[in-house]
């Protein structure tokens, strides 16, 4: 024997909406774990000089997308949005103008922080020997609303230098995990 039930809301003891179906075969769902938001994917809008020897917030002014509006591109700042704290994935990358006068370290470092103080600092490393070269960070971490995290590069090759950005290589990004 088959049972049927027809609805198109369900709600929580609250009366807050968690599915609804339009009756056409679409159902939107509201916090129920189902969507790996927030969600957002920056881009610099140019390239950026970073000087030698200091840490250089990365510039994103562009965002391919942005669910909560939790980046700011003003800032450069991804902030856990009001009800959104948990467990977040985040990457980025920086790829180098091609320069054959110099070679040197580069880093690149994700930086999460509460109040000011930081939670985590996870680093990429690579060489520079003369060609276009980059490299990717990413990490995972649980954060709390207020939190925030950046994307910075540095590098020791004495003079300032430019990052490559007319490729779209160089990006931030980040989302919520759900069921971790």
């Amino acid at each position: 024997m088959t049972s049927i039930i027809k609805v198109n809301t369900i709600q929580d003891v609250g009366g807050n909406n968690l599915l609804i179906s339009n009756g056409s075969g679409t159902i939107t769902t509201n916090n129920i774990g189902g969507e790996n938001t927030p969600a957002f994917l920056a881009f610099p809008s140019g390239n950026q000089t970073i000087s030698a020897g200091a840490f250089t917030k990365m510039n994103f002014a562009t965002e391919k997308y942005d669910t909560d509006s939790a980046f700011d591109t003003s800032t450069s700042l991804f902030t856990v949005p009001s009800g959104k704290a948990g467990k977040y994935f985040f990457y980025a990358s920086v790829c180098w103008l091609n320069s054959s006068a110099w070679s040197g370290q580069y880093i690149m470092r994700l930086l999460a922080q509460r109040s000011g103080s930081d939670l985590s600092d996870n680093r990429g490393f690579g060489y520079h020997t003369g060609s276009e070269e980059g490299a990717t960070v990413q990490f995972s971490i649980d954060l709390a609303v207020g939190d925030t995290v950046q994307f910075q590069a540095y590098h020791n090759s004495g003079a300032s230098r430019d990052t490559y950005e007319s490729t779209g290589t160089n990006r931030f990004g980040g989302y919520r995990l759900i069921g971790a």
